[in-house]
């Protein structure tokens, strides 16, 4: 994330740009001013009411020309400034999480908690540790959606299923890139013969059995884990809005961040995140690719006629 306001030809966040213009440029003055004050006074959590009296405007204009200048309001970007910091004092800095509450200028490690799982959908402390201590092993192996990146813990009849990915011929390695940023301080090996069984397992019904259940280590949060438990209670040939798994783990508001956590999910198809759909029913993106997903449901919809 960039807070680029010294910038005289474009204001960056967030992938967001602000381009200067003859009929815009004293709003685009304006929103500088309102980028520069809220990221200098990140630690008060200014308000808008503070942000309104700096820029000389009422609150209900301020909201809406950030909002529609930046994409987030006002409160989302300091929140966004925080978040910034705060990884910077767990992971450069290695601050306790107690300590870098308090750095930050939160009056609790659980306003901490809470900031990571809005916008993370982690905790502060699993953030920080990134997966030390475990071992994984994974393998590439053919299935009805392309190649399956399966990663296992444990071995014979402990063995876990912890990951499962998917990609083209040729993009196995970025596969595996994308698999490891999130668990970057485990460690990891390849097993064929391991991974090849799980998958076996994974993609053949007729190995899908109430008597063998299919053993899974989820590791997250613990609202990742209810929204993933959430979407394992979705029956095969069937869908679920992120507003119905809100509700269902009653949590209605949290809409948002449930669409993080099912975008976060690491075990893809065991775990139907693909069977998660956005506002009205519409289909909405999937981590491995929209024609995949749509693959994944078509196929469920064969098996289960």
């Amino acid at each position: 994330m960039k807070h680029d306001y010294h910038s005289p030809k474009a204001l960056r966040y967030g992938g967001h740009i602000l381009e200067a213009n003859e009929t815009l440029d004293g709003d685009y003055v304006t929103i500088r001013k309102a980028v520069e004050f809220l990221s200098l006074r990140w630690q008060d959590q200014p308000s808008l009411t503070e942000l309104a009296s700096h820029l000389g405007l009422g609150e209900t204009a301020t909201q809406k020309l950030f909002t529609r200048w930046a994409g987030i309001s006002p409160k989302a970007f300091s929140q966004a400034v925080t978040l910034d910091h705060a990884k910077r004092l767990l992971r450069d800095e290695d601050l306790p999480i107690l300590d870098a509450s308090f750095e930050l200028g939160l009056s609790s490690p659980s306003r901490l908690h809470d900031l990571f799982v809005t916008h993370e959908a982690m905790s502060p402390g699993i953030w920080k540790a990134r997966g030390g201590g475990l071992n994984l092993e994974y393998g590439f192996h053919q299935c009805p959606f392309g190649q399956a990146l399966v990663m296992v813990t444990g071995e014979g009849v402990n063995a876990s299923l912890v990951g499962l990915a998917f990609c083209d011929a040729g993009e196995e390695a970025l596969a595996l890139e994308d698999m490891k940023s999130r668990w970057p301080n485990a460690s990891y090996s390849e097993n064929i013969a391991l991974t090849r069984d799980m998958a076996k397992r994974i993609f053949d019904p007729q190995n899908w059995s109430p008597d063998t259940p299919l053993r899974v280590t989820l590791i997250g949060t613990d609202f990742q884990i209810r929204v993933w438990d959430t979407l394992l209670g979705i029956p095969l040939g069937s869908a679920k809005t992120y507003s119905d798994i809100a509700e269902a783990i009653e949590n209605p508001k949290a809409v948002r961040a449930v669409g993080a956590a099912v975008g976060r999910n690491p075990i893809s198809f065991v775990v139907p995140c693909h069977r998660a759909l956005g506002k009205s029913g519409a289909l909405t993106g999937y981590h491995w690719g929209l024609t995949r997903k749509r693959a994944m449901l078509g196929w469920e919809a064969g098996v289960s006629a």
